[in-house]
């Protein structure tokens, strides 16, 4: 197996409160005029496709259009989103329902502002010949996964009447290896890491997407503080309206999406396949039923609701005013 087996992802792979902690941020600037205000965008990992939509709108100007010198943080394992955010540095920041109402619990005033993964990305990955195809499945099986998803795994089997105690948990680090040499049944992981990384392999997988059996978690947030929505809000309207722009860009053009990701970041050590592969499997989640009436981004109050639910499982107690859909109405001039 090459290294591509072997991943590692930070915030969106485990629940718990957000780090408040400085970190240091790599910049990419935007093409605008000497006029155009500085604004910066907090990623909420290591430059991919995952956020090709941002940089479409970066490279297509979209963003000067509006009169915004847009800036790109890197995320990583030493760069949480929150920090920039409350501090100013960055205007935006693309986070995760769970990390948005640790933060809020420590008295970060920050709202949801829009949602780019209409359904969450957690999976339960398996192989054919031992397949986990349901919830129920998982009785008696022994799964891959961080300790810290442990709450993870419970919400699912309290929303699926399944007993816990009936699945073995082992700690594993985040890589398909246990997987594949029979150390565990299934892996808890994300659609497009540990499946892309098997398929580009040739190793076949069967993933069960947890958001289809009632885990509703909002993935993939732009945040901003109170203050920024109030002080701010033509800005923000600009820098959201390049986000929608660029997403939609990429719907229509996953793989020169993936090739501007690559000429952008040529030192990233991507791989062109792997991208590839991930940016297709990134559209069923960022695009539905609800998207195609309303526009990138949006959601609806039902939604809100199934979100504060899995919340509520996760300890994490909110009310539905964190989800402010004021800038997107602009955007869509609704």
């Amino acid at each position: 197996m090459t290294n591509r087996l072997n991943m590692t992802r930070r915030s969106l792979l485990r629940t718990g409160a957000a780090g408040f902690a400085a970190a240091s941020l790599g910049l990419v600037a935007g093409r605008a005029s000497a006029q155009a205000t500085k604004v910066a965008l907090q990623l909420s990992w290591l430059h991919s496709v995952q956020f090709a939509g941002s940089y479409i709108a970066l490279d297509r100007g979209w963003w000067a259009e509006g009169g915004l010198d847009v800036s790109l943080l890197s995320g990583g394992p030493n760069a949480p989103v929150e920090p920039p955010v409350v501090a100013g540095s960055a205007l935006m920041g693309i986070s995760a329902a769970d990390y948005t109402a640790a933060a809020v619990e420590q008295g970060a005033p920050f709202r949801i502002l829009g949602v780019a993964m209409q359904k969450n990305p957690f999976v339960i990955a398996s192989l054919p010949a031992n397949p986990v195809n349901t919830p129920a499945d998982l009785a008696g099986k022994r799964i891959g996964m961080a300790l810290a998803n442990t709450p993870v795994l419970q919400a699912l089997c309290t929303l699926n009447g399944l007993d816990i105690n009936t699945i073995k948990i082992v700690p594993t680090q985040y890589s398909p290896q246990p997987l594949l040499t029979n150390e565990v049944d299934c892996l808890l992981c994300w659609e497009t890491d540990l499946p892309v990384a098997m398929a580009v392999e040739g190793i076949e997988s069967v993933t069960m997407l947890m958001a289809d059996h009632g885990y509703a978690l909002h993935s993939q947030t732009y945040i901003a503080t109170q203050d920024s929505l109030t002080n701010r809000r033509a800005e923000l309207v600009a820098l959201m309206r390049g986000e929608v722009r660029g997403w939609d860009a990429y719907r229509t053009d996953t793989d020169a999406a993936v090739d501007l990701t690559l000429r952008m970041f040529p030192d990233a050590g991507l791989d062109l396949e792997t991208q590839r592969l991930q940016a297709a499997r990134q559209v069923p989640l960022m695009f539905s039923d609800l998207t195609d009436a309303n526009g990138f981004g949006w959601w609806s109050d039902e939604t809100v609701t199934a979100n504060i639910e899995t919340l509520a499982l996760l300890g994490r107690k909110v009310t539905p005013d964190l989800w402010d859909r004021s800038i997107l109405e602009e955007v869509y001039g609704n």
